[in-house]
């Protein structure tokens, strides 16, 4: 059953993903530049809802958890960022993760997730794919793919659905965990999603010296 669902995700899942965006960009939501992922993230899980119809056989999730891998206790489990969960086996996932890209080139954090939790099989294990959503906020679409390429050193593929979208498809061979039967191919979807007028909240010095007052005062008063 998973193997059949999770055959080709990009017909099927990700163009909700592509709706969700189509949709900020034509009504531009306020978003929360004090914690610029999450709040994409959770505006965007709101708009993939809308895009689908209801009766497909999966559905989509802010934040779960990932417990086929998680370690012994007292271990959190890992959380994706988004992912779509099929009903008949809630256990499968089909995990979407996402990073804020300032620049083209800041890829450091979308690196590391690609080859520490996806390689790994610690994300996604059921699933022969996933994605990874990049966020930018400067540069060009096709400029972060063509870094992406270059930091992974692979080839990005187009995908066929998707053919004018900055949407490739990077191909790896993970470490599967002996014991385990986890796919050991495994294809990477990239999605360069641009948001231009968003930046990141930085806290001021005067928002700092704020704090660092209010916590003297606290503990003067106690």
């Amino acid at each position: 059953m998973a193997c059949s669902w999770m055959q080709d995700p990009a017909e099927w899942l990700l163009g909700f993903i592509w709706a969700a965006y189509d949709d900020m960009c034509a009504r531009p939501p306020l978003v929360d530049g004090r914690d610029l992922e999450r709040s994409i993230t959770q505006l965007l899980d709101h708009r993939i809802r809308q895009a689908m119809t209801g009766f497909e056989p999966f559905y989509i999730q802010h934040s779960p958890h990932e417990r086929e891998t998680m370690a012994a206790p007292p271990a959190q489990p890992p959380t994706y960022d988004l992912a779509f969960i099929l009903l008949a086996d809630e256990r499968i996932m089909w995990p979407l993760e996402a990073k804020v890209l300032e620049t083209p080139g800041t890829l450091a954090e979308y690196e590391k997730d690609i080859r520490d939790q996806f390689l790994t099989c610690r994300y996604a294990p059921f699933s022969s794919s996933g994605a990874m959503l990049g966020y930018l906020l400067s540069g060009t679409a096709i400029d972060a793919l063509e870094r992406i390429a270059a930091k992974l050193g692979c080839t990005l593929e187009t995908v066929g659905n998707f053919p004018t979208r900055p949407h490739r498809v990077s191909r790896h061979f993970r470490s599967v965990p002996a014991g385990k039967t986890y796919p050991a191919s495994f294809g990477c979807h990239h999605l360069v999603l641009d948001y231009p007028g968003l930046r990141r909240h930085r806290a001021s010095t005067s928002d700092t010296e704020a704090k660092n007052g209010s916590r003297r005062s606290r503990g003067s008063s106690s």
